[in-house]
Order: structure tokens, then sequence, then C-alpha cells
């Protein structure tokens, strides 16, 4: 192969990435767009970078070292990328690619003025924008000066801010290349960023400009505060003109320099509105041609706009596709599922294939789109009345959306849906016997399914799962399933409701709920405090876990040989055949289940046998049970000394019969549906090893990066396009970046809503009360469960609890989490358990560190961090 090391910007088109940069392939696609203006220039190829590199074999073992060391070490760190850095700036430039350079540099003129840019092969891609993590060269002057600063670039490659940028975006150092581009230099009036979407709210329809005078250096320097102008469907829809005090001015002899702005002058806007409007019109053009919203860097010189940089914006939200041109409302699936993580495709395609409404997927996640049930008067008040009750996030993001008028069409009440949206169903009786039948009728569904799917492979596994789907969103609508759960929810509500009213009590249901009978997801982490008890008393396996790491998947094998070992392993083994199907986000299909990995449990052992007793899960639960009936009791007493008491304390104690009876039930359908999925996933793994064994796929875990139907087709062609899965895995990687909001319109405005409380301390965090009571602790921020280390009296931290996170709720405090509502599973849980609990707290990983001292109120819903 030829090795190119100089080409022209209007030879280089967006695809060549590999030997231009991300930068320079951006600018050279920018040249070709018909009516964009692009300062002429060349680029030195990443062929002339790996030249370079090869003339240092000293370099290979510097990388070696640098990938080996320890991220958190910032000092070696930053001395081996200096290390690097000295070694390529001290590497005499080969004479044929100095030539090439300075030819390059004739035809544009060698005693011009250039910017000399870095512009690496990860760089201003659509998942990562790399932005400002390399060296960037202003107004450099002459052909010697031009060649050092083309060295120093590729240098800038390992700054520390760059190694650290691609270790947290998990890029390989050896796997990036440094193209240099060396542009023709401009001296503009004015410079700045436009952003095509809002970059705050993601909203695709505001334009956003940043604007300063001189070079747009200044702005991105932080030297000064830039006029900031909001453009909406061609007109300047509001602006803010700050007092631009200095500038940076290209200086005659090169280099650049800051310079004081004229009093006078310094609140004169930078562009005018018509500039602005101008500029947003090009930026749409260039949005158009990358089909994405792009981060635009201008300038402006006497005859128009210059465009020096184009790139995606990669912080925003990306909006479901809906096929037509109409305004919808999404409401996120994850925060009512409390699993707010990426979803790989599989496990994506299979929840919708398996969900009793329609699903749209973007950036790994899933939503549900409104727009209908808000149109309409009456179902909209019932769709807001039960997301207000669950999560009043949810309902003030949809109030917002609503307030603005417009954006949601109106349909008569007549209009399609059904009945109202929240309407309850039929009530139900209060009778136990009802919740036994409905668990009989999931177990023998799940057991049916486990018999049948058995004799299932190739095409005919993928039909006979089809037909499984349905079954399992038959059972999901079973209509007295629903009233079961419709009946305990809103026996809570009329509880908290009534209570309040009557007595002034506060989420009195918390209480009166404790130990409520068949709660599966309770009794799951009460059942592995049993097995603690089991190996509290043998010493030996006790040592043996402690020394169990998280690679030693094969433990439960070996932990017979210590003394005691076997009926460890067959307490252990116990769980896993009721429980082993749960794991952190289990609504993914392809996380793995803790009977996969069961690993994950060694450490929560652990700490059960140091915080606890024998027996602790007995009395735990007769605790809870005792002070229920006291609560009811004393709630009883109280209400008949009341005026027209008798029938208030009779209304009341019918409705606490009625949550006992049915609040545990809640939990049951979630284990039916993980029940299944761990089924589902163990036959289609099956597939997948027959895959790999015939050549077509490299790894089993690759099937979990192509849908349920690309899954089938594989199967069926025994064909797979390698290309599709390593795209999706990027991509999955890069949906990690991303935070989801509970709220997002088709215009990409991504909403998380708003408490709108004046009861919160002045630097109290808000958030949901969904579990009374008061607590005081070390704050311990745990993002994965694997690694918790707790203690008692320790207050879990962390973003989301699902029923997998059960059995840390034991040997804690108190509980705070960034999603939940008031019926989700975390909030159901820490009920149950007496547990102190405020939920939806914005930013509560970010805003508590880990082992600082706070108090969570339970039932006024916020916490404050102690000094």
């Amino acid at each position: 192969m030829i090795e190119q090391y100089v080409l022209d910007l209007q030879e280089i088109d967006e695809s060549q990435v590999a030997i231009a940069g991300g930068k320079g392939a951006g600018l050279g696609a920018l040249s070709r767009i018909e009516g964009i203006d692009v300062p002429a220039g060349f680029c030195v190829t990443t062929d002339a970078f790996r030249r370079i590199m090869a003339e240092a074999p000293s370099i290979d073992e510097l990388l070696d070292r640098l990938s080996r060391s320890d991220p958190d070490d910032r000092e070696a760190v930053r001395a081996l990328g200096a290390e690097i850095r000295k070694t390529i700036e001290g590497i005499a430039m080969p004479d044929d690619l100095a030539s090439a350079i300075t030819r390059a540099l004739a035809r544009l003129g060698d005693r011009a003025a250039y910017a000399v840019r870095s512009s690496a092969t990860a760089e201003d891609l659509p998942t990562a924008s790399f932005a400002g993590q390399q060296d960037t060269y202003l107004n450099v002057v002459g052909p010697a000066t031009i060649l050092q600063h083309v060295s120093r670039c590729w240098a800038s490659l390992f700054t520390e801010r760059a190694v650290s940028y691609r270790r947290r975006n998990g890029i390989d150092h050896r796997t990036v290349h440094m193209a240099v581009v060396v542009q023709r230099m401009v001296v503009p009036r004015a410079a700045g960023v436009l952003f095509t979407a809002d970059p705050v709210t993601g909203d695709r329809k505001a334009a956003t400009v940043d604007a300063g005078f001189g070079l747009g250096e200044a702005l991105v320097s932080g030297l000064v505060n830039p006029d900031v102008f909001t453009v909406r469907d061609g007109e300047v829809v509001a602006r803010t003109i700050a007092a631009k005090q200095r500038a940076v001015h290209a200086l005659p002899a090169g280099g650049t320099r800051e310079v004081a702005i004229a009093p006078q002058r310094q609140e004169q806007p930078a562009l005018t509105d018509a500039q602005v409007v101008q500029l947003v019109r090009l930026g749409r053009r260039i949005e158009a041609y990358f089909g994405h919203p792009q981060d635009i860097e201008w300038c402006l010189v006497d005859d128009g706009f210059r465009i020096v940089q184009s790139r995606p914006i990669t912080t925003l939200f990306p909006v479901p596709e809906s096929g037509d041109q109409e305004n919808h409302v999404y409401v996120s699936v994850g925060h009512q599922q409390m699993m707010t993580d990426p979803m790989k495709p599989l496990g994506l395609s299979i929840w919708q294939l398996t969900a009793m409404v329609p699903m749209h997927e973007a950036g790994g996640r899933l939503f549900v789109d409104v727009t209908r049930r808000l149109a309409s008067p009456a179902s909209r008040a019932g769709l807001l009345d039960l997301v207000g009750r669950g999560d009043p996030l949810v309902r003030d993001a949809l109030e917002t959306v609503l307030d603005r008028g417009g954006f949601v069409p109106s349909l008569p009440d007549a209009g399609p849906g059904g009945p109202p949206a929240g309407a309850a169903p039929t009530p139900v009786g209060t009778d136990p016997a009802i919740v036994t039948e409905l668990v009989e009728r999931s177990r023998a569904s799940v057991a049916a399914l486990e018999r049948g799917i058995r004799s299932q492979s190739g095409p005919a596994l993928f039909d006979f799962l089809l037909e499984a789907f349905e079954e399992h969103k038959r059972v999901l609508s079973d209509p007295l399933s629903l009233q079961v759960i419709m009946a305990g929810m809103e026996a809570t509500w009329w509880l908290n409701d009534k209570l309040h009213e009557w007595l002034g009590e506060k989420n009195a249901a918390d209480t009166l709920t404790l130990s409520a009978p068949g709660n599966i997801t309770s009794e799951m982490g009460l059942a592995l405090l049993d097995v603690a008890d089991v190996i509290r008393s043998r010493p030996e396996v006790v040592a043996f876990l402690q020394g169990v790491g998280a690679e030693d998947e094969d433990f439960l094998e070996k932990l017979p040989k210590p003394a005691g070992g076997a009926e460890a392993r067959d307490a252990i083994e116990a769980y896993l055949d009721r429980y082993g199907m749960r794991c952190i986000g289990e609504i993914d299909i392809t996380r793995p289940r803790w009977r996969e990995r069961p690993t994950t449990l060694v450490p929560v052992i652990l700490d059960n046998v140091r915080n606890f007793g024998p027996g602790a899960a007995g009395r735990r639960f007769e605790e809870g049970r005792q002070a229920a009936l006291k609560k009811e009791q004393d709630v009883l007493s109280r209400l008949r000394a009341l005026p027209d008491g008798d029938r208030k304390a009779d209304e009341t104690k019918r409705m606490i019969d009625r949550v006992r009876t049915f609040i545990g039930y809640r939990e049951y359908p979630k284990y039916g549906i993980i029940s299944r999925y761990f089924i589902y996933k163990q036959a289609l793994l099956e597939e997948a090893g027959r895959l790999v064994q015939a050549g077509v796929l490299p790894e089993k875990e690759d099937i979990f990066y192509l849908t349920f139907q690309e899954l089938h087709d594989a199967v069926r062609s025994q064909q797979v396009d390698g290309r599709i899965v390593q795209q999706r895995k990027d991509a999955f990687r890069s949906y990690h970046a991303l935070t989801p909001p509970r709220v997002l319109t088709s215009d990409g405005e991504a909403l998380t809503g708003a408490y709108r409380r004046d009861d919160v301390p002045d630097g109290a965090l808000a958030g949901l009360p969904v579990s009374a009571g008061t607590v005081e602790g070390r704050a311990r921020v745990v993002l994965d469960m694997a690694e918790a280390d707790l203690e008692a009296g320790d207050i879990l931290v962390t973003t989301f609890t699902d029923p997998s996170w059960s059995p840390l709720f034991v040997g804690i405090a108190g509980l705070v989490t960034e999603v939940g509502g008031l019926m989700t599973h975390g909030a159901v849980i820490a009920r149950e358990y007496g547990l102190p609990a405020v939920v939806g707290v914005e930013r509560a990983t970010r805003l508590i560190r880990d082992g600082q001292r706070i108090r969570v109120h339970g039932i006024d819903g916020y916490v404050e961090i102690l000094p």
C-alpha cells in the first residue's frame, strides 16, 4: 500500500476517519456542502503519524506501561504521558515527510499564517466528541515553525486529559492515531459556537449561538462570557448580551494575545439578529448533511461566515423513531421498572415482545408513547393521577409539556383508547385464597414453559417462544391479577389519605404493611439471612468465602472441601433454585443471573454473617408483624374517640385487612416474569452455542447484540453480519454516558420534572417519601451490588433498586435512590422492612459522598447532609 502523508481537505470525506482523523474527515465533508465556506487547508495523515511512531521503538514499552498503569494513579499517568510526548517531539521528521508538508504549504502560500490542529481517529465521532482533548495552535507562521507544531500535535495524543478520556470511554491507546489539519488562518471580527439543538434541554428545534469578538479561543478558554442567542423557526426568540471585556487577536508575526475591548463596545452584540439567523440556516444545512445535531465552530469575516469545525453533539439523548411528523410525548419505562441502565438489543426486543403496551427504543432504553392518553381530558386526568401517585416528577414533567399548549393535540373524551387510563378494574373481595390461586396459576404456567421448551431447537425454538410470549402476556393481563394489584395499591392510598385527614398521620400505611404476608421479594432478602445462619457457625466455610473473588464462578464446586462446606453449598444451592433467576437490571434478559454468577451473593452473605445473629430472619419478620399490629390497634383506638369514630374505625379495619391481604402479591408478577426470562435465556444460549460451533459467531454472548428477530434469522440462515454486532457493541458502550429522562418529547426535549416544594430545608435534597421514619447514619454510595460493603446502621445510596437489591435491605438502616416511586419495588420492600426511605433524589450518588453522615426523613421526603 502506498503511504499518503498529505491530502488536500477537498480530497477527504467523512468516511476517511482512519486516515484523516475525526476533525479532518469532518472538515473534508464540510468543504463538500454547497454554500458552506471552509478555510483552505490540508491534512497530514495518520500514515505520517505511524511513520513517526515507528522511528522510536521505545514507545512500545511506554505504551505497555501506560496500559498497565492504575487509572487512579494520576501521577504515574502524567509521568508516562510526558515521557511519550517528549520522545515523539524529539524524533527528527524524515525528509520525505517534511517535504510533503512544505510542498502543500507552498501551494497555499508558505508565508501565510496557519492553524495547526490535532485530528485523532477517536475524535468528533457520533458516540464521543473528545472535544479539547488534543492540542491546536493558532496563527503559526513559517514552514519550520509549522513542522514543529505538527510534531506537537502528534505528541498531544498523550496529554493526561487525552489519556484519561480514552480510558473513560474504553478506547485502547494503541488503536488511536493522530492526523494533523493545517488550514489558512482567518482573522475574524467575531467567532463562537453554534449548537443546532439545545445542548441543555435536548430540544432539536431550538438552536443556540454563543458569540464573542475576535478569535473563538476567548470563549473556549473561558476568558469571556459569550453573547447567547436562541433561534426557533427562523427567528431569534431569546438573547443575552454579555459584557465582553477582552478578546484574543492574532499577531502579525505569529501567535496570539489577549486585548482589551473598548468600554463603549463591550456590551454591543457580537452578531446582529439577521447574522444569527443566517448562521443557524447554515447550521441546519450542515445538520441535514450529517444527519445528526451538530456542535459547530464558526468565524465571521468581512465577506461572511467560515466554518472551522463541526462535530456531533454526543450528550443529547436520542429520540424514538415514530415514523411520522406528529408531536409525541414519551414516558420512561426504566424509571417505572427501577432500571435506567441501557439494555442490549436482545433484551430490548424481548421486553418489547412480552410487554402489554407498545414500547419505543432510544439510547438503549424503552419508552411508552402517552400522547393519545394526554390528548383526551378524561384519559389525561387518569394518567396524571396514576403517575403522580407513583412518581410526582413524571407528573410534573408531563404537566410542563401540557402547559405550553399546542404541543399535545386535543381529542374529545369519546376518542380512541377505551376506558380512561388509570381507571380501576372491578373491585375484588378480600380473600387470601385469591392470592394463593394466582400464585399457583403463575407457577403452573412457568412449569409448563419449562417442560415444553426442553425439546425445542433451531427455528422451531423461535416459533415456540413466540407462542410462549403470548402466554406470558396472557398471564400478565389476567384480570384477577390486575384486580388484586390495584386493590393493594388503592387500599394503601386510602389509608394514607384518610388517616392523614382524620388523625394528621403521614404515610400511616408504611407501618401498617410491615411484614405483610406473601411478598416474594422481601422473603428473598430474609432467606439469605437463613443461608448466613448455616454458614456462621462454620469458620472454615467463612474463611473460604472470604477468599472468593469475582472470577471464581466455580466456587460452589469447591465449597464442600472445608468442614461444613457441603451443608453451606446445599443452602446456597437451595437459595439459587428459588431465586437464582434474579439479578441487577433483571428486565434485560442479557444480564448475568445469580445462578450464572453466584459470586455476586458472596459479599452479601458475608455481611449477613458479620452483622446478624442466628434466627435474624424470623425475628425481623415477627418484629415487623408486631409493629404493624400495634400500629393498627393504636390507629383504631384513636379513630373510635372521634366523632363518627366507630364507622371510621370499621372502614379503616377493612382497609388494613385488605392491604395486608393483597399488598404482598404486588411483587409476584415480576417474579413470574423473571422466572420465565431465565428459561427463555437458557434456551437461547444453547442455540448460541450451536452458532458458535458452526462458526457463525465467535462468542455466545454476541447474540445479546441481535434482536430476537435477527437471532431467529441467523439461526435459519446460519449467517450473522459481524459488523452489525460490533456496531451494536460500540453503541451500547456509548449509551452508558447518557442519562435517560423521565419524559422525552419528539422534539428531543428531555424533562426530569421538579418537586416544586417549599418545605425542604436549605441545603437538603428533595425527594419522594416512600417509607416512614427518620434515620441518621453513614452513607454508603453503592453502584454495584457485588461491591457493597455495608455495616449495621449504614444508609444505602444508589441509583435504583430493583428486586435483586432486596438482600441488601436487611442489613441497612435507610435508603436513598435517584429513581423510584411510591409503588416501585424498592419502596415496597423498604416499607416491608421498616426502612426510612426517600427516592427520586436527583443526582444523589453524586451529591452525597461515600462515608458522609446523612439524615433521611422518610415522612417528609428529604435528605440532609450533615457536617
